[in-house]
């Protein structure tokens, strides 16, 4: 397919003075011409941006696709569709599927039948066997058959012996652990933060401490293994600041947090709301602008969607029953601009694509005349609404249903293929 973008702005390059519209064709999936103007007479598919921005494709870091095993919720080809739909060329997947991905060959089977897809597939290899937490999983084994962290994913590392020797075992291969932190032993029956919103709706609460203890103890293994962890989802102010000092300190400590913390606080689930029962739960206000503030000063290095499908069934009934989760990875721009409307384009690809690169050391794929054509166009003054008919996921587990954003993905080019909004 041959792609010729007209109106385009890079997002960043380094200069970032010179933020001109320009020109960029698309031969066979590669870049072979970037310039102010591009007048080709070929045959070629034209797509007026008028003036959003380009950047490298986004890098989701903490989604489920549930295959396999759990297909009724979602199978790869529709999770891989909301994906680009939402700007993404890469995703990482949890390894809590059925069988659980702990293993080369679960790794090899994720790598293997996503080849067709848009968007790439980089599995995430479980931490211990089972996603058990009682015994190293074949972490060597699987970081050759492309797993790119190891994570035991919705299922945190409760031992810290097992988490040491996780960590001194991913130096031999400079990998990262991907870590959800919360302690399971604190809050195990809560439903959403503890606090006054819970103690008025009557509900069970899960405090904050079981997130920040987890962090504290993560912190201090990397400390002693001099090892590397990336924190994901965290949800509490002072989450941020243990994080904050220890990249201070210089420790070789990461983090991300989800759209959906940076816009909710437990206020808005007086309504029970089940689409907004997700783990961990939304907090407090303060947490919430801590977070944003996190984002803002660069202490939050990515924005993780983790698109968590859940079907119809489990997620339709009482609060107290519904599973946790949420789709999101077609609304994640534009609740993260909604949240924080200040972000500049520069900013969004780093918290969308760059650190995630560098982070995780994933193939670097600039827009270079020669290189692989991996993009996605966004426009910040663009109205978008996500609508049922619109959505690309096999679950229905969404807050954002008709709700209009400013902010929208236009277009994703990737492995020869376009999807338009």
């Amino acid at each position: 397919m041959d792609i010729l973008i007209k109106n385009t702005i890079l997002s960043k390059n380094g200069r970032t003075d010179n933020k001109s519209a320009i020109d960029i064709l698309i031969k066979e999936g590669i870049i072979t011409n970037i310039a102010p103007s591009i007048d080709d007479q070929a045959d070629f598919e034209i797509l007026d941006a008028q003036g959003a921005f380009v950047s490298p494709g986004w890098v989701e870091i903490f989604s489920d696709f549930a295959d396999p095993g759990m297909e009724y919720r979602e199978i790869l080809k529709t999770g891989a569709a909301a994906a680009f739909s939402g700007g993404f060329t890469r995703v990482f997947l949890v390894p809590n599927t059925n069988p659980v991905v702990d293993n080369k060959s679960q790794v090899s089977y994720l790598v293997e039948k996503s080849k067709s897809l848009p968007v790439q597939i980089l599995p995430i290899g479980a931490i211990s066997k089972g996603a058990s937490g009682n015994e190293l999983a074949e972490m060597y084994d699987m970081n050759d058959s492309g797993a790119i962290a190891f994570s035991d994913g919705k299922y945190p590392v409760q031992s810290p012996g097992l988490f040491l020797k996780a960590l001194q075992y991913v130096k031999t291969c400079d990998s990262v652990l991907i870590q959800q932190p919360f302690d399971k032993t604190i809050g195990t029956h809560g439903l959403i933060n503890e606090g006054i919103v819970s103690t008025r709706l009557g509900l069970p609460g899960l405090p904050a401490i079981a997130e920040e203890l987890m962090i504290q103890r993560d912190i201090e293994l990397v400390r002693y293994t001099e090892s590397k962890v990336h924190f994901t989802g965290i949800s509490a102010a002072k989450s941020v600041a243990l994080i904050k000092a220890a990249k201070a300190e210089g420790l070789n400590v990461t983090c991300s947090v989800t759209p959906q913390h940076l816009l909710f606080t437990d206020e808005d689930l007086v309504t029970y709301d089940v689409n907004l029962k997700i783990n961990p739960p939304l907090r407090t206000p303060i947490d919430r602008d801590a977070l944003r503030a996190g984002v803002l000063d660069g202490t939050i290095d990515i924005i993780a969607t983790h698109h968590f499908p859940q079907h119809f069934d489990d997620k339709v009934k009482e609060f107290e029953y519904a599973k946790n989760g949420m789709i999101g990875l077609q609304t994640t721009y534009s609740a993260l601009m909604e949240a924080l409307p200040s972000l500049t384009a520069d900013r969004i690809q780093d918290l969308l694509s760059d650190n995630a690169v560098r982070i995780f050391g994933l193939e670097v794929l600039e827009i270079t005349i020669g290189q692989k054509a991996n993009l996605t166009l966004f426009d910040p003054n663009k109205s978008s609404t996500f609508t049922k008919e619109g959505n690309k996921s096999k679950a229905q587990n969404s807050p954002y249903f008709d709700r209009k954003f400013k902010g929208a993905v236009i277009a994703t080019i990737a492995h020869n293929q376009i999807h338009k909004n």
